[in-house]
């Protein structure tokens, strides 16, 4: 059985976007960018919702190519067009980069990938990460605060059906104050 990650970079007041859907004020030392790189090779699946599918196939699929590019971003280029990857949405119509499109039931589908044998998965944007939370299905949440106050926009967190406990297994400070806090679901 896979195992089921949720992580991403959010704002101390809890937002992984601003209103009007700015992150601008997530910068990442290279520390931390390297941090995601070594997160993401390991998976061998991503879930993404249609928001976040936009902006990651906005950049990444040439992010190897751009001028500047660290060796620890072409790195994560790669890697990121390698990893096979499903797109959960119902008004997308075309994806690429070995990608697949899946229209239908979300939690239905992540449950039978669940299923399957093969390397963890992550799942990313905040609807289709909700959804897998209030099924259960998250089984690691990386949570990665960054020192900034936006007042509002797309929450880490969704509201929830019942409790769900968690473990803390791992503490880290990056720089500018960055922190990761990574828990485990107590099953």
């Amino acid at each position: 059985m896979r195992k089921l990650l949720y992580g991403m970079n959010l704002t101390l007041d809890g937002y992984i976007a601003a209103p009007g859907d700015d992150i601008g004020w997530g910068g990442s030392s290279d520390e931390l960018f390297q941090w995601w790189l070594d997160q993401e090779r390991a998976i061998g699946l991503f879930l993404y919702g249609r928001k976040l599918w936009e902006i990651m196939s906005s950049h990444w699929p040439t992010g190897d190519q751009q001028p500047g590019a660290t060796p620890a971003q072409i790195e994560f280029a790669r890697n990121w067009r390698d990893t096979p990857k499903v797109v959960f949405s119902s008004t997308t119509d075309k994806v690429d980069w070995n990608t697949r499109l899946v229209a239908g039931d979300a939690v239905a589908e992540i449950t039978r990938l669940k299923a399957e044998d093969g390397g963890p998965m992550r799942v990313g944007g905040a609807t289709l990460a909700g959804a897998a939370m209030r099924a259960g299905l998250i089984d690691e949440y990386a949570i990665v605060t960054h020192p900034v106050l936006v007042g509002g926009g797309t929450p880490f967190f969704t509201a929830l059906d019942s409790w769900v406990n968690l473990n803390l297994v791992e503490t880290r400070t990056f720089p500018g104050g960055v922190v990761l806090n990574r828990y485990e679901t107590r099953r």
